[in-house]
């Protein structure tokens, strides 16, 4: 069955929110900071890496935020990754009644990046970029950045955020185990069924596929999507 292009969607937002939520994500701070002083930062889940060569990450900003204009001004963004211990960084960052300016950075350690924007000490990794280019989408600009240099901090854990709450990647690999072992267990016991036969390669990647699909934004004022932007 073909879906015609005029088709309107009948997908509920709140829904297609709920369902997003089912997709783990990390916890991002994008920062920004112009010759005149101007400083923002917003927190932002809605990150990815894009290319190796040359190496090219992107974020997704709400248009209405402030962090847009400054961005494509500066010409240059860093995208701060939260470690474990963050929660209230990225709370803060999506607080719509933080002040504006230098003083929203008030009892945040930061070190200058090369670029002289502003990098978190604490976060777990931070890459310093060149704005490539930007693209709008929808309600939010995509915003494409050329990583210029990084800041890797591997024995800090990150901030994980999934169905609306705040998670630790500890207490996910415990669980991971735990399954692993039950699947062994599973796996040694004789089973009265045929042996299946080896997937193919399409049966392979159809399964892979199925995997669920990604997390609802922080909400009101925690959320990194639905905030982003403020």
């Amino acid at each position: 069955m073909t879906i015609d292009s005029r088709t309107t969607s009948t997908v509920d937002v709140n829904a297609f929110r709920k369902a997003m939520g089912s997709f783990p994500t990390g916890v991002t701070i994008v920062t920004v900071a112009c010759d005149d002083g101007t400083m923002h930062g917003v927190t932002v889940n809605s990150f990815s890496s894009v290319s190796l060569d040359p190496m090219l990450v992107l974020v997704c900003l709400n248009e209405i935020s402030r962090a847009v204009d400054l961005i494509e001004g500066a010409g240059a963004f860093v995208v701060n990754v939260l470690s474990a211990g963050q929660q209230d960084v990225s709370r803060w960052f999506a607080n719509q009644h933080r002040p504006p300016g230098p003083a929203m950075f008030n009892g945040v350690p930061l070190e200058p990046g090369v670029t002289g924007w502003p990098i978190l000490a604490d976060a777990a990794a931070s890459f310093d970029c060149r704005l490539r280019q930007s693209y709008r989408a929808g309600d939010h600009l995509i915003v494409l950045g050329e990583v210029v240099t990084l800041i890797h901090r591997p024995q800090l854990e990150p901030l994980i955020f999934h169905a609306g709450t705040y998670k630790s990647l500890a207490q996910k690999s415990r669980r991971g185990r735990a399954n692993a072992r039950r699947f062994g267990r599973d796996l040694t016991r004789p089973s009265r069924h045929r042996t299946p036969a080896p997937a193919t390669a399409g049966e392979a990647s159809a399964s892979v596929h199925s995997l669920p699909a990604e997390s609802e934004r922080l909400s009101a004022v925690q959320s990194p999507r639905s905030v982003a932007g403020r």
